[in-house]
């Protein structure tokens, strides 16, 4: 590998990175919300089953490839193309991950804007500025533009300085800060009245529900969003993994960090909308219907904190910088992605690429705030919906029936030399070919045809 790419300098560095890249709002924002309006347990049983059946072998696919290339992700999966068509389908494969990483970056920051204005309300409050923290707490066009704005800025700072230095000295920094403020929320909220309520909602199935279509497309583009499948960003992390690493060791290790914090997550989040339904907050419709999907946590939660005195302003600080945390683990290597293409393609220093890309980004955010009510729900569903499931199960057939079986083998025993033996080898080249594109295949057309 070139040392002008740069490459993740310890396994922990890697291992960090890319749970940083899978564990963000998908897991604290995204899941507790699908959860809550997805029969609750039963949601999240599908969601554990899909995780490590689908979307495990799916991110083994993507880590393997970028390792294999070493390049971004258009370059590593041409190298195992063999035809001019099939090159041609790794491009719009690879490109196309980089456009849907682009997407989710632009509605993704607007979101960290808000989580970013809710950290800084408390403390406006505690400096007694009312006029700001007013301005802070009340939606309006003016301060989502800037925040947004200063979001994005915060991402390409951090991507500009590379590799070591830039995404794995951050992740490093920051997966540690996110976990212990998420425990330490979990520790307050469940000692208050009607958590328990909330705990049973969680972990209490109702199996009746577990096969409904809804539920399992849910649970599936929620397994694949939270892991960065789909958006050539495991493609690129994978391409920054020495080849001395074990990289189903981490694939693994990777795949159950994610899972672990949307679980915790989930811990936290459902008890805290049933102790605010105790102190009077609506979550529910009459109809058993969750009240605002895509704002929960900016309804609900706030409601609680201000119904806890003087300290809820200090839980509230702490809860939406764990949020803005987690958000930025997530950006940065949503941002990597195209940054990585521009770098190798077209010979741009990673400063000019972060910069110009992180400019185009912003005026796609710009955009879906102009036209919110029409685009930002329409971003969201195209790309983690149908963009990544798509692109994914793409990525399994290029893996899957293009690459020759001793070949892949060979660039797996790079740091594993005793693979072809194990359990792993034995199941997944079949799994990968045939089970995850069906499976994949039928839960996607289930939401298309509306089984």
């Amino acid at each position: 590998m070139s040392s002008v790419r740069g490459e993740f300098s310890s396994r922990i560095g890697f291992i960090m990175a890319a749970a940083g890249s899978a564990v963000g709002l998908g897991n604290i924002w995204g899941f507790p919300t699908q959860t809550a309006s997805n029969g609750g347990a039963a949601f999240v049983l599908a969601y554990l089953v899909l995780a490590f059946c689908l979307a495990y072998p799916a991110l083994m696919a993507e880590l393997i490839v970028g390792r294999h290339g070493q390049a971004n992700a258009v370059k590593s999966l041409q190298k195992i193309s063999k035809t001019k068509a099939q090159k041609a389908g790794a491009f719009a494969v690879g490109f196309g991950g980089i456009i849907c990483a682009g997407l989710i970056l632009s509605f993704y920051s607007i979101v960290a804007g808000w989580m970013m204005t809710a950290t800084l309300e408390p403390v406006a409050q505690v400096a007694s500025q009312d006029t700001v923290a007013n301005w802070l707490s009340t939606q309006s066009l003016s301060r989502d533009l800037v925040f947004t704005a200063a979001f994005i800025l915060l991402t390409v700072a951090i991507i500009s300085r590379g590799i070591e230095n830039g995404i794995e000295k951050w992740s490093k920094r920051l997966m540690p800060a996110l976990l212990t403020i998420l425990f330490a929320l979990i520790v307050y909220v469940f000692m208050q009245e009607g958590a328990m309520k909330g705990l049973k909602a969680y972990l209490v199935p109702d199996f009746s529900l577990i096969l409904e279509p809804k539920l399992l497309i849910s649970a599936l583009g929620q397994a694949f969003f939270s892991l960065s499948l789909g958006t050539s960003v495991m493609i690129i992390y994978g391409s920054y993994i020495s080849k001395k690493e074990n990289i189903v060791a981490l694939g693994t290790y990777v795949t159950l960090i994610d899972v672990f914090i949307a679980f915790v997550a989930g811990l936290l989040i459902i008890p805290a909308m049933y102790v605010a339904q105790e102190l009077g907050v609506q979550i529910f419709s009459e109809t058993g219907q969750l009240l605002s999907e895509d704002t929960l946590v900016f309804t609900v939660l706030p409601a609680l904190f201000d119904s806890m005195g003087d300290i809820g302003l200090f839980i509230g600080f702490a809860f939406f910088a764990l949020m803005t945390i987690a958000a930025l683990t997530s950006s940065i290597s949503l941002l990597e992605a195209p940054v990585s293409y521009v770098v190798e393609q077209f010979g741009l220093t990673r400063m000019q690429a972060t910069f110009g890309m992180g400019a185009i980004i912003t005026l796609v955010s710009f955009t879906i705030l102009f036209n919110f009510s029409s685009l930002f729900g329409f971003v969201i569903a195209l790309t983690t919906q149908y963009g990544q499931p798509l692109l994914g199960l793409m990525c399994c057939l290029f893996v899957g029936w293009l690459w020759n079986r001793t070949s892949l083998l060979k660039e797996i025993e790079q740091g594993s030399p005793e693979i072809g033996a194990t359990f792993f080898w034995k199941i997944w080249p079949w799994y990968i070919k045939f089970v995850c594109p069906i499976a994949i295949s039928l839960v996607f057309l289930s939401k298309i045809i509306d089984w």
